[in-house]
Parts: structure tokens; C-alpha cells; sequence
């Protein structure tokens, strides 16, 4: 089973026939939507809206725990995400697919970890060097060389708090510090989906350019879901033929 973590504008998304819906729950509560279940060319996958059915969850309040717990319960191999995000390279342009490497955590109020405390002489700490699956981001790659979609193939995201978007010195800094892409949820999404052992890789859509260039409007929420939904098609269609290879 192939888990799919689906981010904005991927709520109402089918990319695949839906065979049930089932709730469910974990030690860390509830998951952040139904899990849905269905089959792309008879490979079973398992979706879950980041953001509730409705886009009514903020980033700061996404059960991260509980949306990873629940794909490793339910026998989750791998872990395909998507996400909106913004640019802060000037070669990352509006509509592009980047499928990052690195990620920086910048978020600070989120559990970050399953482990609220150590079993006796078993301390748990997770390596983090390459957060991403490297066979599974080869996977994605060659996957979009093949069916002629343009992505970035490696990248740097920064995660913050939202659901602000930054300032103008923030994005400056970000883009000092080496960060290519800025969202509001891979962190802890991706340290969540190492510690509990399940290979994980992110497809993120550029929508914007955040605040950094002074020559156009700041981004807006507006702007995000209108360059989102032009592009979606390749998103998905990139998810279709990659879980196809899994």
C-alpha cells in the first residue's frame, strides 16, 4: 500500500477510483481526514487531505503524528507527499515541480517527534542527514523525465509556522541561509515519516516567489490556489505514473 499525503488544492483531487472511506484512530488522536482507499492500476493506495476534507486545518494544527501513525498502522511501504510552496530561487519559476533533498525546520510550536520520552537504556535519535528517500526520489525523477513533466531535482525547503506568510527580511534570510523553496508543513512531517521508518519523498508545486522579489506583489493566498490549480494536472499526473513503478 502506497500512503499519499495530499497538500492544498488537493482535497477534491481523484487520482484514483475510490473503493471506501474508513476513520480512524491512533495513540497521537485522529488523523486529519478519512483515510480514502482506492487502487491506481491495482496497487492499493491510501489518501489523506493534510488539511481536512474542507482546507479547514491551519498548518500549525495539522496532526502531523497522527496522519504518519496512521499510515504506518494501516501498512503503509512508502509515502508520496504534496505540497504547495513558494520560490525563493529565481530559476524556481511559478507552475515548476521541485522534489527537495533538504528540508530546514523553521517551525516551533509542533510536536516534533513520537517519543515523548526514552524507554529505559533506548534512547531514540533518528538520523536526519537525507531525510528523503533516495530511491524513491529516483523513482519520481525518472518517472517525470519519462512522461515529459520539467522538475526541479533536488532543493532545499524551509518550513515555517504559518499561516502568515513571511516578511519581506525573513525571505531574504531564507534565501541567505541557502533554502530554495518555503512551506508550511514538511516540517515535522518528514522527520515523523524517518522515525517511524517509512521511506518518504515530497512533490512540491512552486506557486509564487514569497515576499523576496521587490519587481511584484507579495504573495497571496489567491494567487497560490490560481497557479495551483493551472498546474495541478502535472502534479497528478506525476502521482499516477509514479505509484504505477512502486
Amino acid at each position: 500500500m502506497i500512503g499519499i499525503i495530499g497538500g492544498t488544492g488537493l482535497e477534491k483531487t481523484g487520482i484514483f477510483n475510490l473503493e471506501r472511506e474508513i476513520s480512524f484512530n491512533t495513540e497521537f488522536g485522529e488523523p486529519s481526514s478519512l483515510l480514502s482507499i482506492g487502487k491506481i492500476s491495482n496497487i492499493e493506495c491510501v489518501l489523506i487531505r493534510r488539511h481536512g476534507e474542507e482546507h479547514t486545518i491551519t498548518p500549525s494544527n495539522v496532526n502531523n503524528r497522527a496522519n504518519i501513525s496512521a499510515l504506518k498502522e494501516i501498512g503503509c511501504k512508502a509515502i508520496i507527499a504534496t505540497s504547495a510552496c513558494g520560490s525563493l530561487k529565481e530559476d524556481i519559476g511559478r507552475g515548476d515541480l521541485v522534489l527537495p533533498d533538504q528540508f530546514i525546520d523553521f517551525t516551533r510550536h509542533r510536536k516534533v517527534s513520537f517519543y515523548e520520552q526514552f524507554a529505559p537504556n533506548n534512547m531514540q535519535h533518528t538520523p536526519m542527514a537525507d531525510p528523503y528517500n533516495e530511491e524513491l526520489r529516483n523513482i519520481i525523477l525518472n518517472t517525470a523525465n519519462n512522461i515529459g513533466i520539467k522538475i526541479h531535482k533536488k532543493g532545499t525547503v524551509i518550513s515555517i509556522e504559518g499561516p502568515r506568510f513571511s516578511t519581506r527580511a525573513e525571505s531574504h534570510m531564507f534565501r541567505l541561509w541557502g533554502a530554495d523553496i518555503i512551506n508550511m508543513t514538511t516540517a515535522p512531517e518528514t522527520i515523523l515519516a524517518n522515525e517511524a521508518g517509512i521511506p518518504y519523498a515530497l512533490i512540491a508545486l512552486s506557486t509564487d516567489y514569497d515576499c523576496w522579489k521587490t519587481d511584484e506583489k507579495p504573495v497571496s493566498i489567491n494567487e497560490v490556489m490560481r497557479i495551483f490549480n493551472q498546474n495541478i494536472s502535472k502534479l497528478t499526473d506525476l502521482l499516477i505514473e509514479t505509484v504505477k513503478k512502486l
